[in-house]
């Protein structure tokens, strides 16, 4: 609450003395850090990775809203990809040995390791997208991905029937082994599916390390055992979702093969749109980024905040994708 009342008054003097110089047309506008004032907050946020639409999404809505705020100064961060566990390590110990940072926001690639490091940590400190259990962990600011996954996986259900698919049969094309928020939703890919009639082949499951590059070549493995096709594929975000449609194109024996992604990607959109992809769970990562920073500095501001803050889910099928397109366009744009 100090930093707040000394950003005020700094302002205040700073509006003063333009005001007395006659230079309060050409002051900056607010846009993020440039414009931000002596003792605003220091928010860290550090990301699995910054290499992604997700993530540039969650980039965005954290950016919005610093530069709503002249008194926050984030620095965001994050590795290369999501299996550079290391580069995330160093960079949250950095930031944890960072004395001028006032709170932290992890997006963590291991949830253990993230808890081990922050153990005794003082500031507050917050989850975003996967939750870590530690007792330093304010609120969990992502989505709810069981839940979600068992949504996508009901209305999977019902497209492979209206399809004409008598046995329904599920193979998921996992992310990274171990990973909470792919086990999560690989729960949910499994409640949804029995609870609606279908059979999830749990032996079967590929992982593929939240690649295309691999989900192709664990659609190929599918493609060998299950020749006659299956009813449904579902994978733990859009870039595997696409790469596996790209591996049976031309294969008539998967042309009814109900496809599911997760993330609500502009690409993923635009194979929904070209009829390759059947649908997709989307998540909502610039309103994540956004109330991120919003629980920070609520709670810097000596605000009590929620546990849990989900910016809730939507089902992508042809009906809204284009719609979809354009909203995550819009928000791209921002951050350029």
């Amino acid at each position: 609450m100090k930093k707040r009342i000394v950003s005020l008054l700094l302002a205040g003097l700073m509006l003063a003395v333009l005001s007395a110089c006659g230079g309060g047309e050409g002051a900056p506008a607010g846009g993020g850090s440039s414009g931000t004032q002596e003792g605003a907050y220091k928010i860290n946020v550090i990301l699995k990775t910054t290499a992604s639409e997700h993530w540039q999404l969650i980039m965005a809505g954290c950016r919005k809203f610093e530069s709503e705020h002249p008194d926050v100064v984030l620095e965001i961060t994050g590795p290369a990809n999501e299996t550079a566990y290391d580069d995330q390590q160093n960079m949250i110990e950095t930031t944890r040995n960072n004395s001028e940072v006032d709170a932290i926001i992890i997006a963590p690639l291991q949830s253990e390791t993230a808890a081990t490091l922050i153990a005794g940590e003082t500031r507050p400190v917050f989850a975003l997208d996967t939750d870590i259990d530690a007792p330093e962990i304010v609120s969990f600011i992502g989505t709810g991905n069981e839940a979600a996954a068992k949504l996508g996986a009901t209305e999977a259900v019902k497209a492979a029937k209206a399809a004409g698919w008598e046995t329904i049969e599920c193979i998921e094309i996992a992310g990274v082994k171990g990973d909470a928020t792919n086990t999560a939703r690989m729960k949910g890919y499994t409640a949804g599916i029995h609870e609606n009639g279908g059979t999830f082949l749990a032996d079967e499951i590929q992982y593929a390390n939240a690649v295309a590059d691999q989900a192709v070549t664990c659609m190929e493995a599918i493609i060998q055992t299950h020749p006659d096709g299956i009813a449904i594929v579902c994978a733990n975000n859009d870039d595997m979702a696409v790469g596996a449609v790209r591996a049976v194109e031309g294969n008539p024996s998967f042309s009814d093969t109900i496809f599911l992604g997760f993330d609500g990607s502009t690409g993923a959109c635009q194979a929904i749109l070209d009829g390759l992809l059947t649908m997709s769970v989307a998540q909502q990562p610039y309103e994540m980024g956004y109330l991120a920073c919003q629980a920070a500095y609520e709670k810097l501001e000596g605000k009590d905040v929620d546990a849990v803050i989900d910016p809730g889910i939507e089902v992508i099928s042809p009906e809204n994708a284009q719609a979809r397109i354009d909203k995550v366009n819009g928000y791209l744009a921002g951050l350029n």
